[in-house]
């Protein structure tokens, strides 16, 4: 008699949120939400850190600096975890070499939305651009001086596979892959900014990792 089939070998596979070759919405927190980033010098090394590692660690889409949060849209090269590790590892070191600052700087773990088409694309980028208009830190999203929006930047192209379908050509998309997991979802989530929301029911911030 056979042995009965286990319930896992049943299950379909779900994609890893740390798979590459996608483009996410991240964002991570502050601990205890402190406005570190309202000083100019360590909202100048964030930024500088952003781009010490754009190509080598992640492709670098869209960004914006909030007094105690950041959100980026990125495309990660080893993995989603790493290229989050390289931004704040390598922005904490940095602020004990050269800010000569021996606090903890981060909220552990970071949450992240895996971008699924163009125009989850364009809303994230909207979301991302107009949140320091929304937060009263400037009157367009261009003047704003830590954004994407600022201009003056080099950042890189949106992803072949996000951009908007030619008029005429076939539309829609196959269905994003679950995530894997949610793990530690709950104060770092509720305490960021609200979510962007569109038509095609877009749900950012659906995994939540907590890396050291």
């Amino acid at each position: 008699m056979n042995a009965p089939m286990r319930r896992n070998n049943m299950r379909p596979k779900r994609e890893h949120a740390t798979q590459n070759q996608r483009t996410y919405m991240v964002t991570t927190s502050t601990w205890g939400r402190r406005a570190l980033f309202r000083n100019e010098r360590w909202a100048k090394l964030l930024l500088d850190t952003l781009f010490h590692y754009r190509g080598s660690a992640y492709l670098l889409h869209e960004f914006v600096i909030m007094t105690d949060h950041f959100h980026v849209l990125i495309t990660p090269r080893p993995s989603l975890g790493k290229a989050v590790q390289f931004i704040k590892g390598g922005f904490s070191y940095r602020a004990k070499k050269e800010l000569a600052s021996n606090m903890e700087v981060w909220q552990r773990g970071f949450q992240d939305h895996r971008i699924r088409d163009a125009a989850d694309y364009d809303v994230h980028v909207k979301y991302i651009r107009e949140n320091p208009l929304r937060k009263h830190l400037c009157t367009t999203p261009q003047d704003y001086p830590y954004s994407s929006a600022h201009g003056g930047l080099e950042l890189d192209a949106r992803p072949q596979g996000l951009k908007p379908v030619a008029l005429g050509a076939a539309v829609g998309a196959p269905e994003g892959a679950p995530f894997q997991s949610n793990i530690d979802r709950g104060s770092a989530e509720s305490s960021c900014d609200k979510a962007p929301s569109s038509t095609a029911q877009v749900r950012p911030f659906e995994n939540a990792h907590k890396i050291a």
